[in-house]
């Protein structure tokens, strides 16, 4: 049995486009998909980010305080991870394993519905999440992730690429720039070819084609490494990138229930 990838999208989030591509139309709104991926391997069901928190459907300002006055929420309850995976019949429980790009509260926010699951994360990252300085700790939503999961922590500097199954199919890239311990997703498809899941390491297909970057990161010294390494991925490996939050680039890919193979 081969594997499949299922897109979907958890809402949207409305904000100035200088907060996706730095110093680029300041004071346009921008409407952006916040999606995350299940990957169905013969050794289990992965998710690629959790999407964002039910809360935000009842109540966006209590789960996220003024963060809704930057980034606006547009989500409703059928939309959440957990009910848009029982659109394709899986139950939380059949969730075998998480692979967190970072811990952002648009990525993280279904984690805690998925008690049972190993949750792949880099140290760098979780120790960030716990520790922010200012400037991003408001991204961080404590009650997302500190939720004792079962964690496995990828020491990116060492384990690069990291290979999830040990066959190859599926790898995780460190491309910290975002946040210290960013990890974007290969995944080696039989008939549709490698994609790349790039969280918000590229944010757009303007970030991957130009040379802008994203209207928030921790450094970016280190975005900028890492989007020329995703570049050399689609450039020179003939891998198919596939951004962050891009509202156009998204409508080209079809969603769950259809899939690639």
């Amino acid at each position: 049995m081969g594997m499949k990838l299922y897109f979907f999208e958890c809402g949207i989030l409305r904000c100035d486009k200088s907060l996706i591509t730095m110093g680029r139309d300041v004071g346009t709104m921008f409407e952006i998909p916040v999606p995350f991926f299940l990957i169905t391997h013969p050794k289990g069901n992965v998710l690629y980010d959790t999407g964002n928190a039910k809360e935000l459907a009842i109540d966006a300002r209590g789960h996220w305080g003024a963060v809704v006055d930057v980034y606006e929420p547009v989500m409703s309850e059928d939309q959440y991870v957990v009910n848009q995976l029982a659109k394709v019949g899986l139950k939380p429980e059949d969730i075998t394993h998480i692979v967190l790009s970072h811990l952002h509260l648009d990525h993280a926010g279904g984690l805690r519905d998925f008690p049972h699951a190993k949750v792949y994360v880099q140290r760098e990252e979780l120790q960030w999440a716990y520790t922010p300085d200012f400037y991003q700790k408001a991204a961080y939503i404590r009650a997302d992730f500190d939720v004792s999961p079962n964690w496995v922590l990828i020491e990116g500097w060492r384990e690069d690429p990291y290979d999830l199954f040990g066959d190859g199919l599926i790898e995780l890239w460190f491309t910290p720039g975002h946040t210290p311990g960013h990890q974007t997703m290969v995944v080696k498809l039989e008939n549709s070819g490698p994609m790349m899941l790039t969280g918000d390491a590229c944010y757009t297909t303007e970030i991957l084609n130009e040379d802008v970057l994203p209207g928030l990161v921790w450094s970016c010294g280190e975005a900028v490494k890492s989007i020329k390494r995703i570049r050399y991925a689609n450039d020179v490996l003939g891998i198919k990138i596939v951004t962050g939050h891009d509202p156009d680039g998204w409508k080209k890919f079809k969603l769950a229930p259809e899939y690639y193979d």
